[in-house]
C-alpha cells in the first residue's frame, strides 16, 4: 500500500469548505492505492425521505373545475409545477367537438391536451378519457380549459407540487419525519 501526498490546491479549498472543522487542520490531503467502498445509508442518498405518491397527494389546495361552456378558461395561473388530473366526456353531435388544455403565454397558445369526435359517427358515439401528468408554468403563463360545444365536459384537478425551483411542495399540514 503507497501513500501519496495530494497537493491540489481546489482540492483542500473544497475540503474546508464542506468540513469547516478542519480548517486549522493543517496537514495535506493523502491518498492510498487501496480501494475502501463507502456505502452511503443516509436518506439523502435514497434521493427523498418522502415517496411521491405521498408528496403529490391531493390535499384541501386542490382545485377543480369543470369546463363546459364554449371558449377557453383560465383554470391556473401561478408559477410552478402543477399536477393536473383530468376526465373529459364528448358526445359526438351534428359535427365534431372537442376538449383541450393550453399553455397560454398572453399572445400564443400551446395545445399539451386534446380529444376530438373526428372521424366517429354522429349522435351514436361517447368518448370518455381521464388522464394525469405535471405541467410547468414560468411567470406570463397559464393552464387554460377549453371545449368547443356543449356536448363536452372536461373535468380538472389541479395541485401544486413544486415552485419554479423545483422545491417541492408537500400537501397542505404534511409535514414529513
Amino acid at each position: 500500500m503507497t501513500i501519496s501526498s495530494v497537493t491540489s490546491e481546489a482540492l483542500q479549498l473544497k475540503l474546508r469548505q464542506l468540513l469547516p472543522s478542519q480548517q486549522g487542520f493543517g496537514t495535506d490531503l493523502s491518498a492510498s492505492d487501496t480501494i475502501i467502498p463507502v456505502i452511503d445509508l443516509t436518506q439523502a442518498a435514497e434521493g427523498s425521505d418522502v415517496a411521491v405518491n405521498l408528496q403529490t397527494a391531493y390535499d384541501s389546495s386542490t382545485s377543480h373545475n369543470t369546463q363546459t361552456t364554449v371558449g377557453p378558461t383560465t383554470i391556473i395561473n401561478n408559477t410552478g409545477f402543477w399536477k393536473i388530473d383530468l376526465t373529459c366526456t364528448v358526445v359526438v353531435q351534428a359535427s365534431s367537438y372537442f376538449a383541450q388544455l393550453d399553455i397560454y403565454d398572453g399572445s400564443s397558445s400551446n395545445i399539451i391536451w386534446r380529444i376530438d369526435t373526428v372521424g366517429l359517427a354522429t349522435n351514436d358515439s361517447l368518448q370518455v378519457t381521464d388522464d394525469s401528468f405535471v405541467v410547468f408554468l414560468r411567470a406570463g403563463d397559464s393552464l387554460r380549459a377549453s371545449v368547443s360545444a356543449g356536448a363536452a365536459a372536461l373535468n380538472t384537478w389541479t395541485r401544486q407540487i413544486a415552485d419554479t425551483n423545483g422545491v417541492l411542495i408537500n400537501p397542505t399540514g404534511f409535514n414529513p419525519q
